[in-house]
């Protein structure tokens, strides 16, 4: 049986037709009783006009209340699974709620976390500047030297960056002595996608003693750290000079810390007047696309950024020209940072780590090889961006996220990955946390995104500071 439910834009004027009809019916009926006594002509004509006029207001009164209940069987004959359009949790409802989610996170969006094309240009050839006389001066011969060149990576050069153009990241590769040879091999029983780099046939009397560990045997990352240090510290001074015209540059050096460049242009441009801090990684160069970055001690992580560009760059020829994928990655960086304002220690420590930038990224494009390209045309913004927060949130509760690149034979082969990446081992990376707190991250997940809407209204009035590394 079909409930009906009342509806209220047409329950109060059929009211009012109603008590109008008969209000006036009344008032005739007792003009007419009143002329039967004195017979007065043109005041009985007045009688039966308004006699006529309630008539035919009940008459509309009644027309609409059966065009009402006609119409409300109809729209709700849909079988007794499908909520009726009125209903609380109907299509027509859950439409306008995807609108006004739509809507209040494009204003997020726009407000919080796009960035100016202008002010990004600018300090990405602010970035260029720096670098490029650095690296170019760290080039000569010796036993370990800068290559001559560098490698944007990261956010700001993948075009999923957010808020402010204020930080980047820049690989440096090294050039070994002639005669050098990397064996790299995965570091057994350690998480992390951790790797040892044994090096054979070292030529260029010393670099074994001042830079490997275990009888020269392996390059220590500890080792070539502190080195670069010191050579970036020393081809900074030998440039500052060229640089002070434009640019305002230090060295934050620190325990711990990485090594950045903290770079203050001198432009005319207020909108140029942005602090800029650029991370510089050391890189040994392995293989053609490869690097290995120093990680602790002895052990090496690996560098895939090059693949992952050129995967990018894949994807968005595949994708629609409107494709909200890089867009997406963003909402979602922002939510995380929302999200984090209402946690308390120790969940709120590891609440940045295991929703890295990275693992993000990895989770959208695990996604986006899983899907039809159409499936991310920019009208499916809202869609889309649930089914991340989705696939994140199952991936955390079964304790698995892989690396995307590391023994995955399911990447297209037009990208041409090296043979090192085909024949590796899969590498998760979640593999560091505990259950309870993958747990415990992915419902505060979860909670964070069916809120979003009163989390971003709460936290909407300002830019709010970044309090993760992107």
């Amino acid at each position: 049986m079909t409930a009906y439910r009342l509806n209220l834009r047409v329950f109060w004027p059929l009211v009012t037709c109603g008590c109008t009809a008969l209000l006036g019916l009344w008032q005739a009926l007792r003009t007419r009783a009143g002329l039967a006594w004195d017979g007065a002509p043109a005041a009985a004509a007045a009688a039966a006009g308004l006699l006529k006029g309630a008539l035919l207001l009940l008459l509309a009164a009644g027309l609409l209340a059966c065009l009402a209940l006609r119409y409300r069987p109809h729209r709700r004959q849909r079988g007794p699974e499908s909520p009726g359009e009125g209903s609380p949790g109907g299509p027509q409802q859950q439409r306008q709620r995807r609108r006004r989610r739509r809507a209040l996170l494009e204003e997020f969006y726009e407000r919080q976390l796009r960035l100016s094309p202008h002010v990004l240009g600018h300090s990405k050839a602010h970035v260029s500047l720096v670098v490029g006389e650095l690296v170019r001066a760290g080039k000569a011969a010796g036993r370990l030297a800068l290559r001559g060149d560098f490698v944007q990576v990261g956010s700001a050069y993948e075009q999923h960056k957010v808020r402010s153009p204020d930080a980047f990241d820049v690989l440096v590769p090294l050039r070994l002595p002639p005669g050098s040879a990397l064996r790299v091999e995965p570091r057994a029983g350690r998480g992390g996608g951790a790797f040892v780099c044994a090096l054979a046939g070292a030529a260029g009397g010393g670099l074994s003693e001042a830079l490997c560990v275990e009888g020269g045997r392996r390059l220590s990352a500890a080792r070539v750290l502190r080195w670069f240090q010191g050579h970036v510290q020393r081809c900074l001074g030998a440039v500052r000079s060229r640089l002070q015209e434009r640019l305002r540059v230090s060295l934050a050096v620190g325990p711990g810390r990485p090594l950045a460049l903290l770079v203050v242009p001198r432009s005319d441009y207020v909108c140029c007047h942005l602090s800029l801090a650029v991370r510089l990684t050391p890189a040994v160069p392995f293989g053609e696309a490869l690097f290995l970055t120093p990680l602790a001690a002895a052990f090496w992580t690996l560098s895939v950024a090059k693949p992952e560009q050129r995967l990018l760059a894949w994807l968005k020829e595949q994708s629609p020209a409107d494709s909200c994928h890089l867009r997406c990655l963003q909402l979602l960086k922002g939510l995380r940072d929302l999200g984090s304002r209402a946690l308390d220690q120790p969940l709120a420590a590891q609440w940045g780590r295991v929703l890295s930038s990275y693992v993000l990224k990895t989770a959208l494009l695990a996604l986006l090889l899983r899907g039809p390209p159409q499936a991310w045309a920019d009208q499916f913004l809202v869609e889309r961006l649930e089914d991340l927060v989705r696939f994140l949130a199952e991936g955390l509760r079964g304790r698995r996220l892989l690396h995307l690149f590391l023994g995955n034979p399911a990447l297209p082969e037009a990208l041409s990955l090296p043979k090192f990446l085909k024949e590796a081992a899969p590498l998760n990376l979640l593999a560091d946390f505990d259950g309870p707190t993958l747990d415990k991250v992915a419902a505060h997940l979860l909670s964070t995104w069916q809120q979003a809407p009163q989390i971003i209204q709460t936290y909407s009035g300002h830019r709010y500071r970044r309090t993760h590394p992107l």
